[in-house]
């Protein structure tokens, strides 16, 4: 049976014992990692969150202490109080090493099951199992050290906001249902029978009228849902470091951010970011990596040849430039060995971006070899091995479509397959920023027939594209800006529209109806008619933050209780059914639907 701790006190934690504590007499509290019984002495390695301290345990020092030790099993929950010594055989693997316990005296405090889990570090064992059990989990020392990053990193970045005069102001979680962007969380009211809060996406209206309230800089660690299709990055509620800025323009709120992130990469795991970070249009990024997010660690940049092919009498190149699109290609070095198998392996790759197919030309050490060689003459094939700048053994790969979007899709998404394949990444720790600018400010969606805003309507033009507005929406550049890391998007922000006008333009643009918008966000409106600052904000995705900062590739390691690829918390089994009296309170009905057959 567990003991309660009967006036017993913890002096210290078991990874913080150094040579210096040796002669002291001391009491630990903690895990059983594992025991061993060499016949006069038990050896007992103890664990709680600062490490792991051997404690020795003998007859000839206390008969009982040995006795009950013999007791203890792996993961009993246990105090020992004793004396430091120094180790006979020293450890140089972990910090207390060079130093034991003595044990005089021991408590079991609770009894433990063999687990279903391994507690120890880079587990090998199925992630529902991990999830189903996640308290063992986070047990693990490689897990702890997580969260512990997390736990300093939310601390650095409210010491850099507090210094540069943010207020941590929070905002609510029931709130307006605005359809824009992913599906909301809805919330059903008992007060409002057949009414609906619903949880935030981001404070974005909120942070828009504390700037209009003259708080001037905000910010807030908060937690934000999105009720949306999970891929294997995505989780159903996500933190996000929110922050806005009145009285600003773009490089304002991107030099603060970047030293932002300089002082918290820096606090953290000592890397020193590099200011300024580089940016780069938006229109460059698709042109150069198919991505509005590149990777900059590697080359194998996508090059236009359609001016080289622009006269070639190959159909599928002359079809898509005459419909107003492109042929481009990227250059993989030392790969004009690849085999046929492997290239059309990459070819069905391409397809599942919607590209028809992918052209090739091995650069060989006698001759160049391509399956459109005989549609195109000697000269267009120099010259496209002259603009892919590509030399004995590099292989060309090429995809035309009459919509550009298809071309930069599929090469962007091969460029960054081929540098998995290829391993150009596997050693490579840097950690390479960019800001992505000037994204358009709305694009259009054939299927429902209008635009959509690109980040969200209250984002500002570029002021020389505003007329643009009522002639070539599609024309128009946003004042946006994406903080982005080896490839993925850390942050994005824009500064926004202030004035009702051109907000209600905006939403003109998209579709609302003047009833509509005022319906919607009647109350950003209402205040924008009381002397609203210039003013502009930014979003980081925290846990994916978290993810380079501890050095994993799964943001469920950086999420204590995270839910599964489907929405389930497999430890509590949310969602689930609630009693009818609830139901019936809120005066909602459910209606099961059919399982497919």
């Amino acid at each position: 049976m567990g003991e309660a701790l009967k006036g017993l006190k913890r002096t210290i934690m078991c990874g913080e014992l150094r040579e210096s504590h040796v002669g002291n007499k001391v009491t630990v509290m903690g895990w059983v990692q594992r025991k061993r019984n060499l016949g006069g002495l038990i050896f007992v390695d103890l664990r709680d969150r600062t490490g792991i301290l051997q404690v020795v345990f003998g007859e000839e020092i206390d008969k009982e202490a040995f006795h009950r030790a013999d007791t203890v099993k792996s993961e009993y929950c246990i105090a020992v109080t004793g004396s430091i010594i120094k180790r006979q055989s020293p450890n140089e693997n972990i910090p207390t090493g060079m130093v034991e316990l003595k044990g005089e005296n021991i408590k079991i405090l609770s009894e433990s099951e063999t687990p279903p889990i391994y507690i120890k570090e880079n587990l090998d064992a199925a992630e529902n199992i991990r999830l189903k059990h996640r308290y063992l989990d986070l047990r693990r020392p490689d897990m702890q050290r997580i969260l512990m990053v997390r736990h300093k990193a939310a601390k650095a970045v409210r010491d850099f906001m507090d210094l540069n005069g943010f207020l941590e102001v929070e905002t609510p979680m029931l709130t307006k249902s605005t359809p824009e962007g992913a599906r909301d969380y809805l919330v059903p009211s008992r007060n409002y029978p057949g009414m609906f809060y619903a949880l935030p996406q981001s404070p974005q209206l909120f942070k828009q009228l504390l700037m209009v309230s003259g708080f001037d800089r905000y910010f807030q660690i908060v937690k934000c849902f999105r009720d949306e299709d999970l891929r294997a990055n995505r989780q159903p509620e996500f933190t996000q470091i929110d922050l806005e800025m009145s009285f600003v323009e773009t490089d304002d709120v991107i030099d603060l951010n970047e030293k932002l992130i300089k002082y918290v990469f820096k606090n953290i795991i000592d890397v020193d970011v590099k200011l300024p970070i580089e940016r780069m249009p938006y229109k460059i990024a698709m042109e150069k990596y198919g991505s509005d997010k590149p990777d900059l660690r590697f080359g194998m940049e996508i090059e236009n040849i359609s001016e080289v092919v622009q006269n070639s009498e190959f159909k599928v190149f002359k079809d898509s430039l005459n419909n107003g699109g492109s042929v481009r290609a990227i250059k993989a070095e030392n790969c004009a060995n690849m085999g046929r198998k492997q290239i059309d392996k990459l070819a069905d790759f391409v397809k599942g971006f919607k590209a028809k197919g992918l052209a090739w030309i091995a650069c060989k050490e006698d001759e160049i070899k391509s399956p459109i060689a005989k549609f195109l003459s000697e000269d267009e094939m120099n010259n496209i091995v002259k603009k892919m700048n590509a030399k004995v053994g590099d292989l060309i790969l090429i995809v035309s479509d009459a919509k550009d979007k298809v071309v930069f899709q599929s090469l962007g998404q091969l460029r960054l397959h081929l540098a998995k394949e290829l391993e150009l990444l596997k050693d490579n720790k840097e950690f390479r920023f960019v800001w992505v600018t000037e994204f358009p400010l709305v694009s259009y969606n054939d299927e429902e027939d209008r635009w959509e805003a690109e980040h969200h309507p209250f984002t500002m033009p570029m002021d020389e594209d505003i007329p643009y507005l009522d002639t070539d929406p599609g024309r128009v550049r946003a004042k946006a800006y994406d903080i982005v890391l080896n490839g993925e998007e850390l942050g994005g922000g824009s500064i926004r529209i202030h004035d009702t006008n051109l907000q209600q333009k905006m939403f003109e643009v998209l579709g609302f109806t003047k009833e509509r918008a005022w319906e919607r966000f009647g109350f950003l409106l209402e205040a924008f008619k009381f002397g609203p600052p210039p003013h502009g904000g930014l979003a980081y995705g925290f846990d994916r933050m978290i993810m380079f900062l501890a050095g994993t590739e799964n943001i469920k390691d950086v999420i204590a209780f995270p839910k599964n690829q489907n929405a389930f918390c497999p430890l509590t089994e949310a969602p689930n059914v609630v009693d009818e009296v609830q139901i019936n309170e809120l005066g909602i009905a459910t209606t099961k639907k059919e399982e497919d057959k």
